[in-house]
């Protein structure tokens, strides 16, 4: 369920993780060890919300051969 707040779409880990292809593990791995940036957006729970752009980045990183 996406959140929108000012006009901004905003994507749970969950849909973010679904849509960039990805599971939740390889998600939180790829935060711990800084191949991403932690998103800074956030609920009021403190859960993390993801824009597309931040989506894109995820699926650049998924795409890439090493």
């Amino acid at each position: 369920m996406t959140v929108n707040m000012r006009g901004q779409t905003y994507y749970r880990t969950a849909e973010a993780c679904s849509i960039a292809g990805i599971s939740r593990s390889t998600l939180f791995r790829w935060l711990r060890k800084g191949i991403l940036n932690d998103v800074s957006h956030r609920d009021r729970r403190g859960w993390r919300l993801f824009t597309y752009h931040d989506i894109r980045r995820i699926t650049e990183e998924s795409n890439k051969v090493k």
